[in-house]
């Protein structure tokens, strides 16, 4: 008897989506948001820079608070924790790559633009929380897993603790690079994240001093 011939695959319906254009579309936005700031961006504005008609925008970003945030997204989508033996040599790391993303001047245009229209709207800092903070917390669990399989932390037997510590681990490193950086204007050198490594895992070393 003949196999019985299975059916083709459905093939998806439209034309497929083109990750050299969204990512020109998530470029734009961001140099467009630097030069202009919030008020001033447009999904016009940005279909032009990314030469991309603007119902190829639109399919892709019904509307500017989306578009905006994933393209702030991309950008620490490329932060990697990668296992250096030690949890002070993973985190002095990702510190270093954070920083990196930050100096780069639409970087800061465009978080700050974010972060100043998400005081404003709620449902946006909504998004900025789901859809760029959130993620970002993996580097953490990455970390800590680092850190567990390397014998240099003991496992947590409450959930719950061990959440509340994930977010408060990076809440901590997030904020001091992005104050030092975007708020007083300070630089991150190799000596600022060390210092402040050893003073974010041994908390009572410069007491006294």
């Amino acid at each position: 008897m003949a196999p019985t011939q299975q059916p083709a695959p459905p093939r998806a319906k439209g034309r497929p989506r083109s990750a050299t254009a969204d990512q020109a579309i998530l470029d734009a936005t961001r140099e467009a948001l630097a030069e202009l700031g919030w008020g001033g961006l447009t999904m016009g504005h940005v279909a032009i820079r990314a030469g991309v008609a603007k119902t190829t925008l639109y399919r892709r970003w019904p509307s500017k608070n989306e578009l905006v945030v994933d393209a702030v997204a991309s950008l620490f989508d490329q932060l990697e924790m990668t296992d250096r033996g030690s949890l002070q040599a993973d985190i002095e790391d990702v510190v270093t790559q954070f920083a990196t993303v930050l100096a780069r001047p639409e970087s800061q245009a465009s978080l700050l633009a974010l972060f100043a229209e998400g005081s404003r709207d709620p449902q946006l800092r909504r998004r900025i929380r789901e859809h760029i903070v959130d993620p970002q917390k993996r580097l953490v669990h990455q970390g800590l897993a680092h850190a567990l399989a390397r014998g240099e932390l003991a496992a947590d037997s409450d959930p719950l603790a061990a959440a509340e510590e994930i977010d408060i681990i990076f809440d901590t490193i997030a904020g001091a690079v992005e104050h030092r950086m975007l708020v007083i204007g300070g630089p991150i050198t190799p000596q600022w994240i060390r210092r402040f490594t050893d003073l974010l895992l041994n908390p009572g070393l410069y007491q006294g001093r």
